[in-house]
C-alpha cells in the first residue's frame, strides 16, 4: 500500500496515541535484570509484561513505529530506484538486519568485524564492511568470515593495505572481494578522488587475491547539514570527486558495479546523482534528536521517518516545583553530543545531565503534571552509540512488551 504523507502523518499520531509516554504510578511486579533474564530462560517469555513491570532505564523499541520506518524506506528505494544496504552500525541487531533484508535490502554494512562476525553468524549475507581492517587480527578474522560468507565486502584505501590482504589471502587461498573507499570531504578514512584513487585501483587489478567490487563514498558531513537544500547542496558537490572517479574505472574497463555511499539525512538526496546504486541508511530505523534537528524537505523538524527508539526513566525525586530527578544520567544516554535527550510526549520540559545516573528535569512550562513514581520515555541524542550501552532492546506495542532482542553485536573489538 502506498504511504502518503496524511497517511504517514495520521499513522505516526496514532502510534503516539497509543503509546503514552509517561506512565503514572502504579503496582509493579518488580522485576530485577536477573529475574527478566530468568523468566525469558524459563519459557514464560514476555507474555502479560508491560513496560510497568520493567526495571528503569530501559532501551525500549517501538515496533509498530520501526516497521512503519522500515516499509517507508523500502518503498522509497523501490521508488527512486536504488538498492539498499543499511548500515547495521546503528542497531548492532540481527533481528533488525533479517527485517531490512526481508523489507528488500541487499545486506547490512558494518563498521566493525565485530559487528559483521555477529551478523554472519545469525547467517546475514550480502556483508559490507566500512571501515579499513587493518593489522594482523582484523585481516585473519576477515579471512575467516569470507570463508564463512564468500561475499562479504571490505574497503581498503591505501596501497600497503592492498598488498596485506592480498598476500594473506593467497596465503589463505581465498579471493577478498575489495571497494575503494573514497574520502568525499572528511579526512576520517578513504583516499582522495581522482587519479590517486584510480591509481589504487590499477595497483588492486593486478593482484590476484583481491577482485575489484566498486566504490565506497560515505559522507557523514553531508548528513547533518541543516535544512534541506543547504544538505542537497552540501552532498551533490562533495560527492562529484567518488562519483567522477567511478565512471572513470567503469570507462576503463575495471569491474566495478557497486557505488555505495548516502545517509539517513540523504536518502531522498542522493538517488538521484549518476552512479549512485546503493544507500547505506542507518539511523532511519530508531531516529534521535541529532536527527531532528536537522529538519526535513517539509519543514524545520526531520520527520519523514519517527522515533522509535526511547529510553525508560522513573521520576525518583520531586521536592521542588520546577524541578524533578529521574533514572537517567550519562550511564543512561550517549554523552557525544552538545544536548541531550529529549522527553517524549511533553513539552516544556527540559533535560540536564545531572551525574552518572541522574537527570535533572527543568519543568519551565510542563504540558501535563510530572510525578513521583512517573515513567517517562526519552528520544535519545545519538542513536547508534546509545544502543551500544545495553544489552537488549525491549521491544513494546503500546505498553505491553512484544519481544526482547539482544544488542548481539555490542562492544568494538
Amino acid at each position: 500500500m502506498k504511504i502518503t504523507r496524511r497517511s504517514w502523518i495520521v499513522k505516526s499520531v496514532g502510534l503516539a496515541v497509543a503509546s503514552p509516554s509517561i506512565l503514572k504510578a502504579e503496582h509493579r511486579m518488580g522485576y530485577t535484570l536477573a529475574d527478566f533474564e530468568k523468566r525469558l530462560k524459563s519459557g514464560k517469555g514476555t507474555e502479560g509484561l508491560s513496560k510497568e513491570d520493567l526495571p528503569t532505564p530501559s532501551l525500549l523499541l517501538d515496533l509498530d513505529i520501526l516497521e512503519a520506518n522500515l516499509q517507508k524506506m523500502s518503498q522509497h528505494a523501490k521508488s527512486a530506484p536504488i538498492q539498499l544496504r543499511p548500515h547495521a552500525k546503528t542497531h548492532k541487531c540481527p533481528e533488525i538486519a533479517r527485517r531490512q533484508i526481508s523489507a528488500g535490502a541487499l545486506g547490512v554494512c558494518t563498521s566493525t568485524i565485530h559487528e559483521a562476525e555477529v551478523m554472519a553468524d545469525s547467517g546475514i549475507k550480502g556483508l559490507l564492511i566500512t571501515s579499513e581492517l587493518v593489522g594482523k587480527n582484523k585481516i585473519e578474522r576477515l579471512l575467516r568470515l569470507t570463508r564463512q560468507q564468500p561475499d562479504t565486502l571490505a574497503v581498503v584505501d591505501n596501497a600497503s593495505h592492498a598488498e596485506e590482504l592480498n598476500s594473506s589471502a593467497e596465503a589463505a587461498r581465498l579471493t577478498l572481494n575489495v571497494m575503494i573507499d573514497i574520502d568525499p570531504v572528511g579526512r576520517r578514512t578513504g583516499i582522495l578522488p581522482g587519479d590517486d584513487a584510480f591509481g589504487l585501483a590499477e595497483r588492486i587489478m593486478k593482484m590476484q587475491h583481491l577482485k575489484l567490487r566498486g566504490v565506497h563514498a560515505y559522507s557523514g558531513a553531508s548528513s547533518h547539514v541543516t535544512g534541506f537544500e543547504a544538505r542537497k547542496e552540501h552532498s551533490h558537490k562533495v560527492m562529484q570527486g567518488p562519483l567522477e572517479t567511478f565512471f572513470r574505472m567503469k570507462k576503463a574497463g575495471m569491474p566495478v558495479e557497486i557505488m555505495s555511499g548516502g545517509s539517513t539525512g540523504t536518502y531522498n538526496i542522493d538517488p538521484p546523482l549518476k552512479g549512485m546504486t546503493e544507500l547505506q541508511v542507518g539511523s532511519y530505523v530508531f531516529m534521535d534528536v541529532d536527527y531532528r534537528r536537522v529538519g526535513g524537505q517539509a519543514g524545520t523538524v526531520y520527520d519523514d521517518y519517527m522515533p522509535s527508539l526511547t529510553v525508560l526513566a522513573t521520576v525518583i525525586s520531586k521536592n521542588h516545583p520546577d524541578r524533578a530527578t529521574v533514572d537517567a544520567g550519562f550511564k543512561a544516554f550517549a554523552t557525544d553530543r552538545k544536548f541531550g535527550p529529549e522527553i517524549k510526549g511533553v513539552t516544556g520540559v527540559e533535560y540536564q545531565f545531572n551525574g552518572d545516573e541522574h537527570g535533572a528535569l527543568l519543568l519551565n512550562n510542563p504540558s501535563r503534571e510530572i510525578r513521583l513514581g512517573d515513567r517517562v520515555e526519552f528520544i535519545v541524542p545519538h542513536c547508534d552509540p546509545n544502543v551500544n550501552l545495553y544489552d537488549r532492546f525491549v521491544c513494546v506495542r503500546g505498553d505491553k512488551v512484544a519481544a526482547v532482542w539482544p544488542v548481539a553485536g555490542r562492544g568494538y573489538s
